[in-house]
């Protein structure tokens, strides 16, 4: 028998569970569906949301016939074959599993019958279409991004397995404690196709009491979930989501947000990418409001390496804390940006002639590091001349702040000498 959650999928679009930002009756999807009228589109979003269920719900509503093929596992011949049904019907869906895994060979096969409508195609996919999927067929397809299932949402799809006695488990007697429910719904992570198959598992390996109700406690759902269904493909876009929110949250001195987020990465076991992100935060969103942020953050990411999960846990914690709560300047990185913008604009300019290198014989000859005045046989260690080329010659590019007393202390030194000039 197949998997309640395979069972339980929609037929018409009016069974979809969530996604009404996109299936409602005056959304995209439901007035492309109303109008009979639907173009190729590719579906994204985390896994166990209905991305393919939700396909198969939008085909199942118009009277065009469809096939379902998976972009790894089903070959170019089996797109020929849909393509030759296709031409003799006038028109197919096709609904494209792991859309983004698409080769160049079966890309330009499909190109052709997407142009000219022969083939919907409705893809699926857990990667960033912006990302992943070539802009060709990027370009011939709408793009929708669907969400993860609310707790609320995920209840009402398990009620509805509970109570289906063709596709579901409405042929048996079931009593489940509101602890069970409330866990299948929140300890899912949004995935409802998860929630379904441990509702199942629950059912089928509970013995019924003398009455001949199964009854689920809550020890029986945590047993069957196991654990939160945690979806974090290191390569994927829920990857770089939580890293972006990790770093903001720092940015923004929100600890507890970044603790949140740092726990995510945690849970992943995604040491590598913490520890580039910290070193990163400490020196472009820190930077010189606090300059020793740096080295203690690579201090604790050295011991968080060195003892491993899950005890690596503390010492990240302690240097996400202080970031956080460390004074925040970006100066340094607005400064070289700058100064990177001029030099690719091409404001570069001839290097002043007294800086140019002069240990060679001939190069007093060329003028080459003439005038040149040594700073340290000046009192303070400093004496006036240029040094940038003479189409820059008055340019700032770092312009200090005052978050912390370390870059206060600079930017006195830094208006000293350009007072000077």
């Amino acid at each position: 028998m197949k998997p309640l959650a395979y069972r339980m999928r929609p037929t018409k679009i009016e069974d979809i569970i969530g996604q009404q930002h996109l299936v409602a009756e005056d959304k995209m999807i439901g007035r492309m569906v109303q109008a009979k009228h639907l173009s190729s589109m590719i579906l994204y979003g985390p896994p166990g949301i209905g991305k393919t269920s939700i396909a198969t719900a939008i085909a199942g509503s118009t009277s065009i016939a469809f096939r379902t093929l998976n972009a790894v596992i089903n070959n170019k011949k089996d797109m020929e074959i849909v393509a030759q049904e296709a031409k003799m019907s006038g028109q197919v869906i096709l609904i494209l599993d792991e859309v983004h895994r698409l080769d160049k060979g079966k890309q330009d096969f499909l190109l052709p019958y997407l142009e000219n409508g022969m083939i919907i195609l409705i893809g699926a996919t857990t990667a960033n279409p912006y990302h992943a999927i070539n802009p060709a067929i990027r370009s011939r397809t709408q793009i929708f991004e669907l969400e993860p299932l609310t707790p609320v949402l995920i209840k009402q799809a398990l009620e509805r397995a509970l109570h289906d006695e063709d596709r579901g488990l409405g042929t048996y007697s079931v009593s489940i404690d509101d602890q069970a429910m409330e866990h299948f719904a929140h300890g899912c992570g949004g995935d409802v196709r998860s929630a379904l198959n441990a509702l199942e598992l629950a059912v089928l390996t509970t013995k019924e009491s003398s009455d001949g109700v199964i009854h689920i406690t809550l020890d029986t759902a945590e047993e069957c979930l196991q654990k939160k269904s945690f979806t974090h493909d290191k390569d994927g876009d829920a990857h770089y989501d939580v890293l972006s929110a990790f770093q903001k949250s720092i940015r923004g001195s929100d600890a507890n947000a970044a603790l949140h987020y740092l726990a995510r990465l945690i849970e992943a076991g995604d040491l590598d990418s913490i520890a580039r992100r910290l070193l990163v935060i400490a020196y472009e969103d820190i930077g010189l409001a606090s300059p020793q942020a740096g080295p203690r953050v690579l201090h604790a990411i050295q011991t968080a390496e060195r003892v491993g999960f899950p005890e690596a846990r503390i010492p990240l914690a302690n240097a996400v804390i202080e970031l956080c709560l460390s004074p925040k300047s970006n100066s340094a990185i607005l400064a070289i940006d700058e100064a990177l913008a001029d030099i690719r604009a091409g404001k570069i300019g001839e290097i002043p002639k007294h800086l140019k290198d002069a240990h060679y014989k001939g190069a007093q000859e060329l003028g080459r590091g003439i005038d040149y005045k040594y700073p340290h046989s000046y009192d303070n260690g400093w004496v006036e001349q240029q040094y940038l080329p003479d189409p820059l010659k008055n340019k700032q590019y770092y312009k200090p702040k005052q978050t912390g007393k370390f870059e206060s202390a600079l930017k006195q030194v830094y208006d000293r000498l350009m007072k000077r000039k």
